[in-house]
């Protein structure tokens, strides 16, 4: 075993659970949703992405199959996103689901980069430097601060339907769907800044999975059918805790409260 934390160990078993639910189901999974029905050879994509995902979350539990499964799994979330993610945003760039979709996307594709950082061997840094150590880190931390740009704005934009899946116990619902809004948005400028980056990476992946617990677990645990939308909303809630959970433990030597650049000063030679 090679597990770099918790974090990781969770993604990994995440990816491992998409794979399998993929193979059952006979279907995209959510994180790799919506694909439109007549894109070309869908159902071999079908198998294909579960494949990845059950492949790959396998092999980042295991010491010799850590650095493929990186690559792996990080070449698949970045092809994935050039040809359907990006594509329905520029075709679509006023429809909320596009951006959504996309923010989706590159938080598990931040969490991916991180690991393949991790795990990056000399085939990786003789071919691609940019893309590991300190400057690997940096992309995926942009590609997570970009991400909850879209997440926070739907809190707004969505503020009735985002105000009631707030649990009744709690109180002043739509005071509850402005705070979660704003923490989205103040987490991609702690990022971006690199002012308190680590304790806003955490707390956003706290945030996500409270919102997996307190919103989609009661939800999932109440007796009677659940629909799609229901299930796809529960299992990308527990792959983006377990994907910004990756990112916040690539802040594991930066303090808490620590400001650290993300862009440092150069000196000029």
């Amino acid at each position: 075993m090679r597990i770099q934390s918790v974090g990781h160990a969770v993604f990994a078993v995440i990816m491992i659970a998409l794979g399998v639910q993929g193979l059952f189901k006979g279907d995209f999974t959510a994180v790799w949703q919506p694909i439109p029905k007549g894109v070309f050879a869908r159902d071999e994509l079908v198998y294909i992405c579960a494949m990845v995902s059950l492949l790959s979350g396998i092999g980042l539990l295991l010491r010799r199959a850590a650095t493929y499964a990186a690559r792996v799994l990080l070449a698949s979330f970045l092809l994935w996103s050039l040809f359907f993610r990006l594509p329905n945003l520029v075709l679509a760039p006023k429809v909320e689901s596009s951006w959504w979709s996309c923010g989706e996307a590159a938080v598990m594709m931040a969490a991916a980069w991180v690991l393949y950082v991790w795990f990056a061997g000399e085939w990786d840094t003789f071919r691609l430097p940019f893309a590991i150590g300190e400057s690997g880190l940096r992309i995926a931390r942009v590609l997570f601060a970009l991400a909850m740009i879209p997440f926070g704005l739907a809190h707004f934009t969505y503020l009735r339907q985002t105000a009631g899946i707030v649990p009744n116990w709690l109180p002043w619902h739509t005071g509850w769907a402005f705070i979660t809004g704003c923490a989205f948005l103040a987490t991609s400028v702690a990022v971006l800044t690199g002012v308190y980056a680590r304790l806003a990476v955490a707390l956003s992946a706290v945030q996500m999975g409270l919102f997996a617990l307190l919103v989609w677990g009661p939800i999932m645990l109440a007796p009677g059918p659940k629909s799609p939308l229901q299930w796809n909303e529960t299992i990308v809630s527990c792959a983006l805790t377990a994907g910004a959970w990756v990112v916040a433990d690539s802040y594991r030597d930066t303090p808490w409260l620590g400001v650290k650049k993300l862009w440092p000063n150069r000196r000029s030679s």
